[in-house]
């Protein structure tokens, strides 16, 4: 049986990193970019972090960051895993000497075979749903888009829920998947049992 593991992100409370961990989430993602209604300071975040257990990963959301914001970030936090989320290029995510994910904005046109040569430092590919904006727009994209013949690793995300995800899956057969306003009861809010479906969907899709 193939696990695909799961990434639940933007979390912005201490109880929903309980949940998420309790649930079974392999990664939880911070979102280090101002605009985003789940950003979070360095406070908040170092809280955060401290009711991370081993094994879990956290992984550290930027997009077109400066390299002193991810710089600082990687100083004072345990980000294992970066995301970039905006027009980076593959030598800026390689830089920090962290694995990163690169996420490509997905629509008619976008060529993953092109991507995944740019960015073959990259540990994964992060499908996301085009939106105006830099993610977050809870969309789903049309997974027809995505070449059988890709090598990467493949992180599904854009508009996945509790009603969508077993389906997500069992259609693509990501690596992983990413999750945020689809355990949401509200913008950077997470819901225990709406994480602990989603993650049951993925179960039953791994099955």
């Amino acid at each position: 049986m193939n696990r695909t593991r799961v990434k639940i992100c933007g979390l912005t409370r201490e109880q929903d990193v309980d949940a998420a961990v309790e649930a079974g989430a392999d990664a939880l993602g911070l979102v280090f970019y101002p605009p985003s209604p789940r950003f979070i300071d360095f406070d908040l975040a170092e809280r955060l972090c401290r009711r991370v257990p081993p094994f879990v990963t956290i992984v550290g959301l930027f997009v077109n960051p400066a390299p002193a914001e991810v710089e600082q970030t990687l100083a004072r936090l345990p980000i294992q895993l970066l995301q970039f989320h905006g027009d980076e290029n593959a030598s800026f995510c390689a830089s920090f000497g962290r694995p990163y994910l690169k996420a490509i904005r997905m629509r008619a046109g976008v060529n993953l075979l092109e991507s995944q040569i740019s960015f073959s430092s990259a540990q994964a590919l992060l499908l996301d749903a085009f939106v105006e904006g830099y993610g977050g727009g809870g969309k789903t994209f049309d997974w027809s888009l995505i070449p059988s013949t890709l090598d990467k690793p493949i992180v599904l995300s854009g508009g996945l829920s509790v009603e969508n995800v077993e389906a997500a899956v069992r259609r693509v057969k990501p690596w992983a998947v990413d999750v945020s306003s689809g355990v949401e009861i509200a913008r950077g809010i997470k819901d225990p049992e709406r994480i602990a479906r989603f993650m049951a969907g993925v179960r039953n899709a791994d099955v």
